[in-house]
Formats: C-alpha cells, sequence, structure tokens
C-alpha cells in the first residue's frame, strides 16, 4: 500500500507522522521530494479494538452520526499505532470513503473478517448489529485460546522444571562430583550407572560449542525453510497428520471455521464470498487452502456440506449438522452449534490430558532426578559400606 504525506518540512513531516505512532527510520530527498522508509507497523492491541468496536456499536445505537463516532473515539485511544490509524480512517470516512475501505486500505492490520463485516453492515444499514455480533465472535475465540493455553500452561511449566533441573545436575553437580571420584581411585571402581552418568556428562560438558552450534544452525535453517513459499502450508498439513494433536488442531480449525462464515452470514455475506473470507482468516494454512477450494466448488454449484465431504479432512458430524442446516435455511445458527461443539469437546479433551498428563509428569521427573541423585551417591553409599566393613 502506497500512502502520500506533505509536510512543510523533514522536521514536520517525522513529527506528524510519530505522532500517528510511526517512526520514521530514514529520509532522504528525490527530485525533490522526500522519500522516507517506514518500519513494519506493530499489531493493534486486540484489546484495545475490541473496545473500539464496542463503543462504537453504543454510539451508534444511540443514534450519533458515524463521523461524529469515530471523532469522538479516536482522541479516546492511547495507543499510538491505533490512533494514527483511526485519524485516517476518519478523514477517509469524513471525505465520503466507506467505512469498510477505509479499515481496508490499512491492509493486514485488519482482518478480512472485519472489513467483511463492516461491508455487510454498511449495505444492510445494520451497521451497529454488525460490529456486535463481530464483538461477540472476537470475544468467543479469545476465549477459547485462553482456555486452551491455560490448560497447557501448567504441564509446559512442569517439563520446562524439568529439563532445567535435568541440566543443571549434568552441567553443574556431576562434574564436581566427577573431580571427587578421581580422587577416590580407579574409575572402573565405580557403580556402572555412575560410570555412565559421568560419561555422558564429561561429553556434553567437553562438546557444549559444538551442541550449541548445531542447535543455532537448525534453528536457523528451520527458519529459512519456513520462508519459503508453501512451507508453512506444509508445517500445517503435517501437525493435522499428528497423533493427538492433529485431531485436537482440526477441532479447533473446524470450530474457527465454522464461527467466522456464521458471522459473516448472519451479517448478510452471501455464502461464497464468507467462505473465500473465512479462508484467509484460519491460521492453519493447509485448512485455509482446502477451504478456499470449497469455496470454488460452492460457487460452481456444490452444497457446502458437500465440498467439506470432499476434503476428508473436516469431521463427519460438522458436515451432517452443515448439511441439516442447508436443507432447513438455517446455516449460520447451525454452524455457532458446531462450534460451540467443537469448542466444548476441545476444552473437555485439553482438561483431561492436563489432569493426566500432570502426575505422570511429576512421577517422570522424580525418577529422573532421583535416578540421577542415586547414581552420583552410590559410590559414596559404596565407600561408606566399605570402610564400616
Amino acid at each position: 500500500m502506497e500512502t502520500t504525506y506533505v509536510a512543510e518540512s523533514e522536521e514536520r513531516l517525522r513529527h506528524e507522522l510519530e505522532e500517528k505512532g510511526i517512526f520514521v527510520l530514514s529520509v532522504h530527498g528525490s527530485g525533490g521530494a522526500l522519500s522516507f522508509k517506514l518500519p513494519q507497523r506493530r499489531k493493534i492491541p486486540a484489546k484495545d479494538f475490541t473496545l473500539f468496536n464496542q463503543e462504537l456499536a453504543t454510539l451508534l445505537k444511540a443514534g450519533l452520526p458515524l463521523v461524529q463516532s469515530l471523532d469522538i473515539l479516536r482522541k479516546r485511544i492511547a495507543n499510538p499505532v491505533f490512533r494514527g490509524v483511526l485519524d485516517d480512517v476518519y478523514e477517509k470516512v469524513r471525505s465520503g470513503t466507506a467505512l469498510s475501505e477505509a479499515f481496508a486500505a490499512h491492509g493486514t492490520l485488519f482482518s478480512g473478517v472485519y472489513t467483511a463485516s463492516l461491508l455487510a453492515g454498511e449495505k444492510s444499514g445494520s451497521l451497529e448489529g454488525v460490529l456486535r455480533r463481530y464483538v461477540h465472535h472476537t470475544k468467543i475465540i479469545a476465549a477459547v485460546r485462553a482456555r486452551t493455553i491455560s490448560a497447557l500452561i501448567y504441564p509446559a511449566l512442569l517439563m520446562l522444571l524439568a529439563v532445567g533441573l535435568v541440566t543443571g545436575i549434568v552441567f553443574k553437580v556431576v562434574p564436581q562430583f566427577a573431580d571427587f571420584f578421581k580422587q577416590m581411585g580407579n574409575g572402573a571402581e565405580l557403580p556402572f550407572a555412575t560410570q555412565v552418568l559421568v560419561a555422558v556428562s564429561t561429553t556434553l560438558v567437553s562438546q557444549i560449542w559444538v551442541i550449541l552450534g548445531v542447535i543455532l544452525t537448525t534453528i536457523v535453517i528451520v527458519g529459512f525453510w519456513l520462508r519459503q513459499p508453501g512451507s508453512r502450508r506444509q508445517l500445517d498439513a503435517m501437525l493435522l497428520k499428528v497423533p493427538f494433536v492433529g485431531v485436537l488442531a482440526t477441532k479447533f480449525a473446524t470450530a474457527q471455521v465454522a464461527r467466522t462464515v456464521a458471522t459473516l452470514l448472519s451479517g448478510g455475506i452471501p455464502l461464497v464470498n464468507a467462505v473465500e473470507t473465512s479462508a484467509k482468516a484460519i491460521g492453519n494454512r493447509a485448512v485455509a487452502e482446502e477451504l478456499s477450494d470449497v469455496a470454488r466448488q460452492v460457487r460452481e454449484g456444490t452444497g457446502f456440506g458437500a465440498a467439506l465431504a470432499r476434503k476428508k479432512t473436516f469431521p463427519d458430524v460438522a458436515i451432517e449438522m452443515v448439511e441439516v442446516g442447508e436443507s432447513t435455511g438455517a446455516l449460520a445458527e447451525m454452524l455457532n452449534s458446531v462450534a460451540d461443539f467443537y469448542d466444548e469437546e476441545n476444552e473437555t479433551t485439553l482438561t483431561r490430558f492436563a489432569g493426566l498428563i500432570e502426575p505422570v509428569l511429576l512421577i517422570v521427573m522424580g525418577a529422573v532426578i532421583a535416578g540421577l541423585v542415586l547414581a552420583l551417591y552410590l559410590p559414596l553409599f559404596k565407600l561408606s559400606s566399605l570402610a564400616g566393613g
């Protein structure tokens, strides 16, 4: 997206842009004009964006004109990036541009679902209702993600704690014991478990830079591979095939697709456009690609449920519910039911998983650490028994 800014001088230009949250990296003259490079825009905080839409819907419901509502809200925004965007949106709307076009002009800063919802509200004359449906949509998705993270955070912390303790023992404690064991006599007299532990620790400590180099190289290679076209899609496709994780990812994507399409349909967007827009908003690129093909089939006359069934990715229950919704003329309501069903199922699965994995991790972590400590103290036990004899 190309944007032209007019200012009296370079200093004035910098000042105006920084007030909008855009920080200039470099400026140089080009044919009497000033050209400059801008850093990539930061994301707008989801909390601020949701609050803005809630307040905008409230002001519109109270009868205030759209331009006046935007003027009131833009002055209350603290985030400089968002404030700069709203200033631009306000000026565009005041000059006659549609609200959906004004937000769409900022590219990927706003999701296609949001701009499509605004367009539907403008065409139907119910912008306030569309905004409320969008806010409800984002709140539900955020709540699902929050519950997913909260269910996994404790097992993740246990794993990190276990790795940290084992690393500390191997790299710090074992080398000190190894020096002590050398003073005791021949290393061959040490118990087998102690010999193995000391050998592993010695190797890891001596090759630490090689190991770090391999890890760093792997990270760089993976990062480079992910930047290649189609790599993220391949990774997402592989994720769907991983046992347990793939099932959860499929259900989460299904719920996200269903809720997004339902939100757009409720706002008056045609089914084909709703599916196409949803495909751009889905995080899993493999699912997004298949959804784009579903949209193409629907445009050609295939039923939505039948097109989904051909992909073999979406669960059978979801497809059956979609077909029922199509046949009864209540597709949006049925899609919301699909989303609720899979969100609840995922939450139940994750809660059970967390409840099961926590004691397993504690037992495994305790067994590993106890084994390491026992291997370290076996020579001391042997030495004390010999001294007592």
